[in-house]
């Protein structure tokens, strides 16, 4: 657990880090994150997603309800290889909506599930562990929901590498960035994507623990 604290500590800065570096790169065409986005959709036959301003940094996001694709300020207003890479990289969420990608609806089926479990997660694994000698029934049902969380966690790894993906054919075949920007853009969306590979790989390692504490206190009844 703790290597995976480091590790996420790690990329988090990483990730702060080269957004900040190219968020300094002008992007050749000048073109703002904003009108990135809005030309990646329209390109894509996407009309009704709506391209809206949110605040806070890296808090940028695709609503599928709401179908708005919102861009943090530094994204929606820079004219960086940061600011096209984020914008292009949402709209990409967009096209996955589109075409009915199978894992970004899968996950999508499991968001009202997961926001009723995880009201009540921590306190049914802390009941689960304080009445583990009595009963393993609250911890096993704890450990269950939990395992809900992790797949959720590993769902979401296509779902993000996708969009890059889709995000990265996209600014190169439209001339967006150029050859020496492609390359910025496909290393800020890859330490982008690493967050989502260690935040699976922290909820896998904290529900391996929780089931070996639920595995021990059966084996001592």
């Amino acid at each position: 657990m703790i290597i995976i604290f480091g590790l996420s500590a790690f990329v988090s800065w990483r990730l702060r880090s080269k957004f900040n570096e190219y968020s300094q790169v002008g992007l050749s065409n000048n073109l703002s994150g904003a009108e990135v986005a809005q030309r990646m959709l329209n390109e894509n036959g996407i009309y009704d997603v709506r391209v809206l301003s949110v605040e806070g940094m890296l808090t940028d996001h695709y609503n599928p309800q709401e179908k708005t694709v919102n861009l943090s300020a530094d994204v929606y207003y820079g004219r960086s290889v940061a600011a096209a890479a984020v914008a292009a990289h949402e709209c990409g969420h967009a096209v996955q909506h589109k075409v009915a990608y199978g894992p970004l609806r899968l996950r999508s089926a499991l968001v009202p599930a997961l926001s009723v479990s995880s009201r009540y997660l921590q306190w049914v694994i802390l009941a689960g562990i304080l009445l583990l000698q009595t009963t393993p029934i609250p911890l096993a049902i704890g450990v269950g929901l939990f395992a809900l969380t992790t797949l959720f966690s590993f769902i979401t790894l296509p779902v993000e590498f996708d969009a890059s993906r889709r995000a990265l054919a996209w600014v190169q075949n439209n001339g967006v960035v150029n050859q020496r920007e492609y390359g910025y853009a496909k290393d800020a969306l890859w330490w982008a994507a690493m967050t989502y590979v260690v935040a699976a790989l922290g909820s896998l390692a904290t529900l391996l623990y929780y089931a070996s504490i639920l595995m021990g206190g059966r084996r001592s009844d």
